[in-house]
């Protein structure tokens, strides 16, 4: 079978013949402008409704119509990619705090593993550090006391 779905030209019938409401169905056009899944309230959308008052034939008017016409889906497209992005970037946030967290949690895999010798050196150094601060404050109680 190829990838195409055979019943899918009867789907939009079937749900209307069934009295689904279009709002609730997901992969409707109505669910998805009116849960705020596209772009539905935009001031190009006004540009084109149909109008039913006769217009005498002019080039001119024809022309400019057609530059605007154009132009109108220039806007739309980019408005169209604002609302897209604007919409995806709670999922990058959410992304971002999920991936912080698996950091955290795995930060065993991620930080190099300490070997013995690197644990006694620490542990001489420290020492050492210990002894000289020990020495300093017996030569200043010894200064004190002359």
């Amino acid at each position: 079978s190829s990838g195409i779905n055979a019943e899918w030209p009867l789907r939009p019938g079937k749900a209307f013949k069934m009295k689904r409401n279009p709002r609730k169905v997901k992969w409707t056009k109505a669910f998805r402008k009116s849960h705020g899944k596209e772009l539905a309230i935009d001031s190009t959308f006004d540009l084109e409704k149909k109008r039913s008052v006769p217009v005498k034939y002019n080039r001119e008017l024809w022309k400019n119509t057609i530059h605007a016409m154009k132009r109108i889906q220039e806007i739309r497209a980019k408005r169209q990619n604002q609302f897209i992005k604007q919409r995806l970037k709670a999922g990058k946030k959410l992304e971002l705090k999920d991936d912080e967290k698996e950091v955290e949690h795995h930060i065993h895999l991620i930080e190099p593993k300490v070997t013995v010798e690197e644990l006694y050196n620490a542990a001489l150094n420290k020492t050492k550090q210990k002894l000289q601060e020990k020495k300093k404050l017996l030569e200043v109680e010894s200064m004190d006391m002359d």
